[in-house]
């Protein structure tokens, strides 16, 4: 394996906290792979809350740092035998805890963060996968969600509760779902969610086995005694029985597992918009401005 390390290339980056205005283009060195690791051309990565939480707030890793967590591209060196150059792989990277933001022409990760990219969809279209559906599956894993539960999902027509929504009628469960606005209603209908609402003086009061919360409200009167309740959200937690909050970790089996479903047409994934890395900014402007039905792609 020969790279580089004089060699440039583009990174996005911050050295302060901010707004969009922070978020810079920047000429970094090419990574170099250490053992057990691979060298990875980013064909595209995704917007997710995190993203614009770590810019905006004074969390992560030391500055300048580069942001992004979800990745999908093509192998173009490797330390693994796992691996070969032109594979195509996606993956996520805790960013914050590691320091090794995907958005970048090229990223170095550990192998084990890597599972080969599902082959129905165009490889840009599958980083919008990762983060989100890691999240999602391993929420609704804490949740016990099993054939028979009757399910209520907050936020779902947005990026994790999309695909909470889609996982957990592959489950054998009864979907319902709360969204933000009534434009949503349809949307969470398309992805199977049997009942929708949009406010939450709609919801019916202690009937459902389990809960989902991935937007940081306040569902609990939904839940029928001795029912499960789990949220992702930054927002603490009701005070009832039960709660418990799911923290997303990386997992090579889980994303292999949800590309897996990609590819066998039980999980759709919804793409928004599409924006060369170089319009970071607008990116950033368009997610935080809300209402969007979908992930937003950054494209290398």
């Amino acid at each position: 394996m020969n790279v580089n390390k004089a060699v440039a290339m583009h990174a996005i980056q911050i050295a302060r906290h901010g707004g969009p205005e922070v978020l810079s283009v920047r000429e970094v060195p090419q990574p170099t792979p250490g053992a057990d690791e691979v060298l990875i051309r980013t064909v595209a990565s995704s917007l997710n809350p995190v993203d614009w939480k770590t810019r905006a707030w004074e969390v992560g890793p030391e500055l300048p740092a580069t942001l992004g967590w979800d990745l999908a591209g093509v192998v173009i060196a490797t330390n693994h035998p796992g691996y070969r150059p032109g594979d195509q792989v996606i993956a996520m990277s805790a960013q914050i805890a590691t320091g090794r933001g995907t958005w970048a022409e090229q990223v170095a990760l550990p192998a084990r963060l890597l599972a080969p990219a599902p082959t129905t969809v165009a490889l840009a279209d599958a980083a919008a996968l990762p983060l989100a559906g890691v999240t999602a599956l391993q929420a609704l894993n804490l949740a016990a969600v099993t054939a028979g539960d009757h399910v209520l999902i907050t936020g779902a027509a947005g990026g994790v509760g999309g695909i909470a929504v889609q996982l957990a009628r592959r489950a054998g469960a009864t979907v319902d779902a709360l969204v933000s606005r009534p434009e949503h209603l349809d949307a969470a209908r398309e992805l199977g969610a049997e009942h929708v609402w949009h406010t939450l003086a709609d919801l019916p009061r202690h009937t459902h086995t389990a809960v989902l919360d991935t937007v940081g409200i306040d569902a609990s009167l939904a839940l029928a005694p001795g029912g499960r309740y789990v949220s992702i959200a930054d927002h603490p937690l009701p005070d009832i029985p039960g709660a418990a909050k799911s923290y997303v970790q990386e997992d090579q089996d889980h994303l292999a597992q949800l590309a897996a479903l990609v590819d066998s047409g039980e999980l759709r994934l919804r793409i928004a918009h599409r924006y060369p890395f170089h319009e970071v900014r607008a990116a950033h402007e368009r997610f935080e401005a809300g209402g969007v039905l979908g992930k937003i792609l950054l494209t290398f």
